[in-house]
């Protein structure tokens, strides 16, 4: 890795047969390439991925000028973090930290990161989720991802304990047991939403009687308001905020349906059924103008609707369905008017008109977790294959592939992330950080 600490230096004057202006300008030009060298290894203000699938929800980084074809063997790999335990949670970027979550010897943890991969903090993040059921003994480990706002860290345990924690230090500044206080049952799977911050809101998901869809101050989790009209049992999306017909919405998923809440005021706008077969609903709506895209596994398939205001309420209206486009939970991306991304049950990777429902093309893959940035899709397969694919709908074509180092168990289902010129990968115990930029 380059930087201004790690080059070796010589000593310019004592080299024979130069002289002392000659000495200064070599000098002088051999510190400016020292900074430019370490600047470039640094991330720039702005170049930031505060929260699961970055600050505004869409999965798309605004980086350019990165590498649009990589080199056979993939991208160069700059380090390896090592010790995060189990888990699918990925990792947020902030304030010259990386923030992820893990679970060791059945204790979760938060972990913060310098951007060199330096250990800087780790807390306890609540107890441990377990099953009993054979076909999920892999799926153990933290889900979330650590959402950072104003200098602390907040982050959803498995069993439901949400912290608020200094980002610097790690110290709880808050804690709330969601479960206990707004009675909820146990969860099928442990607790999987990354929260979102709104200004000094929280949006959260306790699943509870008392509670399904909350909103409480980020400063010190006191309750302000609480929904309990939504129906189901939980989901496992992250929430999307969205502004259209004169409301400011939370959009989220319970295990029969998809929903929209007043934020002020936490009123339920809308409702939508949309059911697979093992009542899961896993990924995050897609929204645009006044069109929000659904998709789940187990043959359920994607649907598209349109939210037309009546009143004071919101009808949600059928546009399309398109059942072999079935994205279980590597998440869909809107580029440009087409959605990209993965079938479950349909084994492809596919790139769909959002408007229309319109297949514009399939190609074959395994199920794959997504992001995007600079004009081009980066598909993570379940089984560790990396794939870098140019974002048009004229026709599948990739621009390179890896594989990712083995050692780790279970799925590689941690999404990743495109951040300061850097691809994050997260597998099981380890985290992978290669460099994207030319």
């Amino acid at each position: 890795m380059r930087s201004m600490t790690t080059l070796k230096r010589r000593s310019v004057t004592g080299l024979p047969g130069i002289s002392a202006a000659s000495s200064l300008l070599t000098a002088g030009v051999f510190v400016m390439f020292s900074f430019i060298v370490g600047c470039a290894d640094q991330e720039l203000p702005g170049n930031e991925w505060p929260s699961f699938h970055g600050p505004d929800r869409t999965n798309k980084s605004p980086e350019t000028g990165l590498l649009k074809e990589w080199p056979q063997g993939g991208p160069e790999l700059l380090f390896t973090v090592s010790g995060l335990g189990e888990g699918f949670s990925s990792v947020s970027i902030a304030d010259g930290m990386i923030f992820t979550s893990g679970t060791v010897d059945k204790q979760p943890y938060v972990f913060a990161f310098d951007l060199m991969g330096k250990q800087v903090w780790k807390t306890p993040a609540g107890g441990s989720w377990s099953t009993t059921a054979s076909y999920a003994s892999s799926y153990t480990g933290a889900r979330s991802t650590p959402t950072y706002d104003e200098g602390v860290v907040y982050y959803l345990g498995e069993m439901g304990r949400l912290s608020a924690m200094d980002a610097e230090t790690g110290k709880e500044l808050w804690v709330k047991e969601l479960a206990q206080e707004f009675d909820a049952p146990p969860t099928e799977y442990g607790y999987s939403e990354s929260v979102y911050i709104d200004g000094d809101r929280l949006y959260v998901r306790p699943a509870g009687k008392k509670g399904y869809k909350v909103c409480l101050s980020k400063r010190d989790g006191s309750l302000i308001w609480a929904n309990t009209d939504i129906p189901g049992v939980e989901g496992y999306s992250s929430p999307v905020v969205h502004d259209f017909g004169g409301y400011r919405q939370v959009i989220g998923a319970s295990s029969v349906g998809f929903y929209g809440v007043d934020a002020p005021t936490g009123r339920l706008l809308w409702n939508v059924d949309f059911i697979n077969q093992h009542a899961c609903n896993i990924t995050d709506a897609v929204v645009s103008g006044g069109h929000v895209f659904v998709t789940g596994g187990y043959g359920r398939g994607s649907m598209m609707f349109s939210l037309n205001v009546s009143g004071d309420s919101i009808v949600p209206e059928k546009v399309w369905e398109f059942e072999p486009f079935d994205n279980h939970h590597g998440g869909v991306i809107l580029h440009e008017g087409n959605l990209y991304g993965s079938g479950s049950q349909s084994k492809g990777w596919f790139c769909v008109d959002f408007l229309t429902g319109e297949q514009k093309w399939k190609a074959t893959g395994e199920e794959a977790a997504i992001t995007y940035a600079d004009g081009m899709i980066y598909l993570l397969g379940q089984r560790g294959t990396m794939t870098l694919v140019k974002a048009t709908p004229e026709k599948y074509e990739a621009a390179g592939s890896f594989r990712v180092p083995e050692g780790g168990k279970g799925m590689c289902w941690a999404h990743p992330v495109v951040c300061g010129g850097r691809l994050y990968i997260r597998h099981d115990d380890r985290l992978f950080v290669y460099d994207v930029k030319p």
